[in-house]
């Protein structure tokens, strides 16, 4: 028996055991080590893509033929974040299956089984109010208790306001689309979905939004997009999708690159 037969065979055995679970209401039995397992497997595999990066950019620089001299800042920062974003789902979803033999992450699991559909662009809307509303109280009552928490610190998103509109649709692009693509799919598609397997569902949120909040690495950006991971974690068992969480996700950024890139130009 081959081993892609013999995985194929062992995930068809788990999910009739869950099938069997739900129907007979017997107890649940988890697997706690998950929640440490794949929270880490994510950050490795982040830290891999920018290793990865940052070794490619330096035989360019061997090679005398540095990015930066034939890129335009705005074009290398877009393929750079671009790179690693790619690089790192690649590793997810596909080192432990070509290493280990490990059942490859399905559409499933990533929440990528559909397209856009209607319900979830009138969903994202919604959501993001409330979302909104839930952040914004959170942030007021930890500026009531600690009184020099950053709530008003701006957020480093990676780019500069470049000023010409060329580098300006780049970052548009690159914040307001396919960041929220790629962290939908690994936040609330891969991880949620994992965790979603072996530990109780709040639970999982918990955690996904938790490293979310982390990977943002500003404590008042931390906690906004910790109480929209929330939301979004709400939205992908409600929906089995990730799309109305990308839309939010859009939202929130679109709204960001104004702010930090629009405005200035417009007020100036």
């Amino acid at each position: 028996m081959s081993e892609k037969s013999s995985s194929s065979k062992k995930l068809a055995l788990h999910h009739r055991v869950r099938a069997r679970l739900k129907r007979t209401g017997e107890k649940r039995t988890y697997r706690w080590r998950m929640a440490i397992l794949f929270p880490a497997w994510i950050t490795v595999a982040y830290v891999m893509s920018n290793l990865i990066v940052v070794a490619l950019l330096w035989i360019l620089d061997i090679l005398h033929m540095p990015a930066d001299t034939f890129l335009r800042p705005a074009i290398l920062q877009t393929a750079i974040a671009t790179l690693i974003y790619l690089l790192t789902i690649a590793i997810v979803v596909a080192v432990p299956y070509t290493v280990k033999r490990l059942p490859m992450a399905s559409l499933g699991t990533l929440g990528l089984t559909r397209l856009i559909s209607w319900s979830d662009i009138g969903l994202a809307p919604v959501v993001f109010l409330f979302y909104t509303v839930a952040s914004s109280a959170v942030l007021a009552i930890l500026v009531s208790l600690f009184p020099g928490f950053p709530a008003d610190q701006t957020q480093d998103v990676g780019f500069q306001a470049f000023g010409s509109q060329a580098d300006n649709l780049l970052a548009f692009v690159t914040l307001v689309v396919i960041a929220p693509i790629a962290e939908e799919t690994l936040f609330r598609g891969y991880l949620y979905g994992k965790l979603g397997k072996y530990i109780p569902t709040v639970v999982a949120a918990l955690i996904t939004s938790l490293l979310f909040g982390v990977a943002h690495l500003q404590w008042n950006v931390g906690i906004d997009v910790f109480v929209m991971s929330l939301f979004l974690c709400g939205l992908r068992s409600l929906t089995g999708s990730i799309w109305a969480g990308v839309l939010v996700h859009m939202i929130k950024n679109g709204i960001a690159f104004y702010i930090l890139f629009i405005a200035p130009m417009v007020g100036g």
